[in-house]
């Protein structure tokens, strides 16, 4: 009996699916199964025993059910069906909130990018799942680190500040609606200077950048 890892690899293109394969191969003796279809790939881990999961986040409807929209739809219903399998991410997504989100809500073991992922990569990250560790892939463990700093350095008032800034047309307007942790209002000035630490935290290099870049590290929506 084989004592090979047996993997599915779940991905609506073909040629990521292939070139998964091929970086598998060269990785290790792996038992690979693939899927382009989220449904089909729970039909699968329900029938046979995998000990690992690859998906993508994003599908196209076409090679979709009605069912299981994506990647994050098939690891919240892998989890709820309690399968017994490790669960790793591979997939185009780099942005850093659509990272945070899939990372702290549903805790995949590894989180992989297509455009970086080889078979090195790949054979490291197994092993890490293996011995129930995580691994993320480089730029996205800096993605999360970036993220984790700037949030430390956030308080209420620059939130505050964040969210109203985009619904107004000009700073002034922002007086009389940011408050103090005391309830007291804060004057243009004070909002003036936040916002201006604001940009160097973010390296931004305006308002619109500032708010940009916001919402690119999930701090607002």
């Amino acid at each position: 009996m084989s004592n090979a890892l047996k993997i599915l690899v779940v991905d609506d293109h073909q040629l990521i699916i292939d070139g998964i394969v091929s970086s598998l191969n060269k990785a290790g003796d792996y038992e690979v199964v693939t899927t382009r279809c989220c449904d089909d790939a729970l039909l699968k881990l329900k029938q046979g025993t995998f000990d690992i999961l690859f998906t993508d986040l994003s599908f196209d409807v076409a090679v979709q059910s009605n069912h299981i929209d994506g990647g994050e739809s098939l690891i919240k219903a892998v989890k709820k069906e309690g399968i017994p399998v490790k669960i790793g991410v591979i997939t185009g997504h780099s942005e850093t909130n659509r990272i945070y989100n899939v990372v702290y809500n549903l805790k995949p073991s590894s989180y992989l990018l297509k455009n970086k992922c080889d078979a090195t990569e790949l054979q490291f990250a197994i092993q890490k799942m293996m011995n129930d560790e995580v691994y993320y892939s480089h730029d996205v463990h800096q993605k999360l680190m970036r993220r984790a700093c700037i949030e430390i350095q956030m308080d209420e008032v620059a939130i505050q500040i964040l969210k109203e800034l985009p619904k107004q047309s000009k700073i002034s307007n922002l007086v009389g609606l940011i408050k103090k942790e005391d309830g007291t209002l804060l004057k243009q000035r004070s909002i003036e200077n936040k916002l201006a630490n604001l940009r160097i935290d973010l390296n931004a290099i305006n308002n619109t950048d500032l708010i940009l870049k916001a919402k690119e590290l999930g701090i607002i929506d």
